[in-house]
């Protein structure tokens, strides 16, 4: 027996039958047996566990009473035995058997154009750990995830791809049954829908970006639920937290908090209705009472950010203020007898005055919020304002 060769290698393991695998080390090829008695390189005798790294799959050793592994060569092979006892147990987690029970219910969700989260359900029995793999446009990645953990941030994505995502647990030496999910990351998400195909079910902020990935990005409220859900919110009132009687400027840049009561800002609302066909919903709400408009088309023109909407339905109506430009207290280049803005205290596409004006001063009894064209008498109450792509609109034609 050639004893000059031995060495302490990084092992890459194969199976090539029961017990056995095939493992690759500085070049030279050989076999692993769990089962023989020659000496050569001793691990030390009192390592209960011995853990061997840079495997394809994680094999452990364990023994008690002080038995000793060994790492020897013959024969130009490399072998790494354990004298067999009574109380020595040898075990490879490229086993064929499989756990019971795997992680069940993955779940792709926080989708964005580089990042993605995944969650799913543990097993009712512990588990080592998790491994998952994940890959688009045929490169793959592994990851070993902790076993007290149910979720993980994938980091680093491709823009655009389609992924596909495989979990398994890891117990008593062997796998379980992988489960599948998959995802798409668009290359930079123009809208709230993009963000609903992406997986995202809950309403929340998004960061978008209406003119592309060489446009400067957009934090917007996406409304999930409503109407089949991917609306992007512009305007909300509902508590009168924020002062709406502001200059050009705020209206411009917008203001608020999208959590509560805010307005997007006119070039954004600009920008998001430019970049395709847009259709508008509005929606009203007092105590048990509720109404909602939908127009068909609607868009913000760059210049004066002049109104333009049609394919009107309900009976809360926003026609009378077509074709008109946004004014503000500062700002009112189009008013006939009254300064509007400065009347009804709110930004707004005004003519002479309004017919809903939903950004005036907030309380149920102020006359001068919202009409609806089958009561006389104006009511101020919760407001929103959002839009989303006419061909995916409820109202489309």
């Amino acid at each position: 027996m050639d004893t000059s060769a031995i060495h302490t290698p990084s092992l890459e393991l194969f199976r090539t039958k029961p017990n056995h695998v095939k493992l690759k080390s500085d070049g030279t090829e050989g076999q692993f047996a769990c089962a023989g008695s020659e000496v050569r390189v001793t691990v030390s005798g009192n390592t209960a566990e011995q853990q061997l790294t840079g495997l394809e799959g994680s094999t452990t050793f364990t023994t008690t009473g002080g038995q000793h592994h060994h790492l020897y060569a013959e024969h130009g092979y490399i072998l790494f035995e354990l004298q067999r006892t009574p109380s020595a147990v040898c075990s490879s987690s490229l086993g064929s058997g499989k756990v019971e029970e795997g992680p069940k219910d993955l779940q792709p969700s926080d989708v964005t154009p580089r990042t993605a989260m995944l969650s799913w359900k543990a097993p009712s029995k512990p588990v080592s750990n998790y491994r998952l793999s994940y890959q688009a446009k045929g490169q793959e990645m592994k990851v070993i995830v902790d076993a007290s953990l149910t979720h993980y941030n994938l980091t680093r994505l491709h823009p655009g791809s389609t992924y596909t995502v495989q979990l398994w647990a890891e117990g008593g030496g062997h796998d379980t049954s992988p489960i599948s999910t998959g995802f798409i990351t668009y290359p930079f998400p123009t809208d709230c829908s993009q963000e609903r195909l992406n997986g995202i079910w809950t309403s929340d902020k998004t960061e978008i970006f209406p003119l592309g990935g060489h446009g400067r990005p957009v934090m917007v409220y996406c409304d999930m639920e409503t109407d089949g859900g991917g609306w992007m919110v512009f305007q909300r009132r509902k508590d009168g937290a924020v002062n709406f009687f502001r200059g050009w400027k705020e209206y411009t840049e917008g203001f608020g908090d999208q959590n509560g009561e805010f307005w997007l800002g006119l070039e954004s609302i600009h920008n998001l209705t430019a970049m395709t066909r847009m259709s508008l919903r509005v929606d009203l709400r007092i105590g048990e009472e509720s109404a909602f408009a939908q127009y068909s088309t609607f868009e913000v023109a760059k210049r004066n950010y002049v109104l333009t909407m049609g394919g009107y339905s309900s009976t809360v109506t926003l026609s009378y203020h077509n074709n008109r430009i946004f004014s503000t207290k500062d700002r009112d280049l189009a008013f006939f007898i009254t300064r509007c803005a400065v009347s009804y205290r709110g930004g707004w596409w005004y003519k002479n005055c309004h017919e809903a004006n939903l950004n005036s001063l907030y309380g149920i009894n102020t006359k001068h919020q919202v009409t609806s064209s089958d009561k006389s008498e104006p009511t101020s109450l919760f407001t929103r304002m959002q839009v989303i792509e006419t061909r995916l609109s409820p109202c489309a034609p």
